[in-house]
């Protein structure tokens, strides 16, 4: 379709969604209307099937969330156009309103700004009148704790922090690479994983060139994996997101733009409010990392060395050919998460972890200026705040093993004595912050930190 036509679409809708509970296969149907004719698309999510059959009250559960993981995948296939209506197939709730509306603007705000499209961050959705029939009230916070796994260091803490509490977790992601697969072997721990397959005219048309950019991939593998969790009879759904993804990247025309906003706390709310008005789901999702900043999550990381030859936390390294490379060692995240752990781990350690040394490469300079909030702003990635790595950087240069290392000595000088200041009245060691960590799963976290 010639993306002129695309530009003609003027709603996206949500025909229909089934799901077969012999296969696990749910079929997410999406439709981009306009002038020219329509343009259809089906995602299919395969869930994990239980050992048994699902009674009725879980298939009803279920069917609640997979109305909100309907609403929320479409994200991917709005931005080929980004109509300016959105027209949802049944009536919601204020709180369900209330996250859709976030997780197309807020969780859009990166692909509209490098779109230049602010009309997306005024989005409203089209939602039909009409009451919605209550949810049964499900209480799951008694039950085993499902904790998602990405492969890097924090899905790690949380996972190695539910088990110290004897909590019995169950390692979930969608589409594991090889990464995941050896993070969960390394745990010891039988894990759960469920697939997403993005329809390939999508692909297509970004190929043609249709608009396309950041989603909120977070907010969509949420519902995935809380779908899974009903599924099985499971608790809430463990993530291990930190307080800094809260942090926007920059403020345009009046927004925040930030590339974390689906790890963030106003998303985690907003999908927690969803979940239990839509769904009943009294304790469904939670990060238990919220209230640490990446610094200190790195410092219980270095604490764990069963996962040396396996973690990952670089997202480049998801599309390298060969399965043995895990991290690209040039990107944003390697930096990051070099610079983070540094400082707690013998330099033969880290180096052996990434392959390499960072911090002795000169090449690096530019990308960890950036890090430093010397040059430009916070990168489109996920990674701490400017004052974490200054505070990393004055803990390495205090260390004989690190002072003297090329990048270090160069950015101990290009480091403006404000930031120094700040870091040096820094609270990065002190959890703090919003979250909505339930008191035992809190008490788990204080036993590691």
């Amino acid at each position: 379709m010639p993306n002129e036509q695309l530009r003609r679409m003027d709603a996206f809708t949500f025909p229909s969604r089934t799901i077969d509970l012999s296969t696990g296969e749910v079929r997410l149907d999406y439709a981009l209307t306009g002038p020219d004719g329509d343009l259809r698309f089906t995602e299919v999510v395969t869930l994990p099937l239980p050992a048994q059959p699902p009674s009725a009250a879980t298939v009803a559960t279920l069917d609640r969330v997979l109305e909100l993981l309907h609403l929320a995948a479409g994200v991917s296939y709005y931005k080929a156009a980004a109509p300016p209506r959105l027209v949802t197939p049944a009536p919601l709730g204020p709180a369900a309103v209330a996250w859709l509306t976030a997780v197309y603007t807020s969780g859009l705000a990166e692909y509209a700004y490098r779109n230049q499209l602010p009309y997306v961050l005024e989005l409203t959705p089209e939602v039909p009148a009409g009451s919605v029939p209550p949810a049964t009230v499900v209480d799951t916070s008694e039950r085993r704790p499902l904790s998602a796994v990405g492969g890097g260091k924090d899905s790690i803490v949380s996972l190695e922090a539910l088990r110290r509490a004897g909590m019995d977790p169950v390692p979930f992601s969608v589409n594991p690479n090889h990464v995941i697969v050896s993070v969960n072997e390394a745990s010891g721990l039988a894990a759960l994983a469920a697939r997403r397959q993005l329809d390939p005219a999508l692909f297509a048309l970004n190929k043609a060139g249709a608009r396309n950019g950041h989603i909120p991939v977070t907010a969509i593998n949420s519902l995935i994996a809380v779908a899974t969790a009903v599924l099985h009879g499971l608790g809430p759904v463990v993530m291990s997101n930190e307080r800094s993804a809260s942090d926007p990247n920059l403020i345009w025309n009046g927004h925040e733009i930030n590339h974390q906003w689906s790890k963030g706390v106003e998303a985690e709310e907003l999908i927690r409010g969803a979940l239990t008005e839509h769904a009943g789901l009294t304790e469904p999702y939670f990060s238990l990392l919220r209230s640490l900043s990446e610094l200190h999550i790195a410092r219980l990381f270095a604490g764990f060395t069963r996962y040396d030859d396996v973690v990952t936390s670089c997202n480049a390294a998801f599309k390298l050919h060969d399965p043995s490379a895990r991290w690209c060692r040039d990107c944003p995240k390697c930096r990051f998460v070099f610079l983070a752990l540094a400082p707690f781990m013998p330099r033969e350690r880290i180096t052996h972890v990434f392959g390499g040394d960072l911090l002795a490469d000169p090449a690096q300079l530019p990308g960890y200026r950036e890090l430093l909030g010397v040059d430009g702003h916070k990168p489109f990635e996920c990674v701490g705040e400017v004052e974490e790595s200054v505070v990393a950087l004055s803990l390495l240069a205090e260390q004989d093993q690190w002072r003297d290392a090329p990048v270090v000595r160069a950015l101990v000088e290009a480091v403006p004595p404000q930031a120094w200041t700040a870091a040096a009245g820094s609270d990065v060691f002190t959890p703090g912050g919003p979250n909505f960590v339930p008191p035992a799963y809190a008490k788990a976290l204080a036993a590691l930190t």
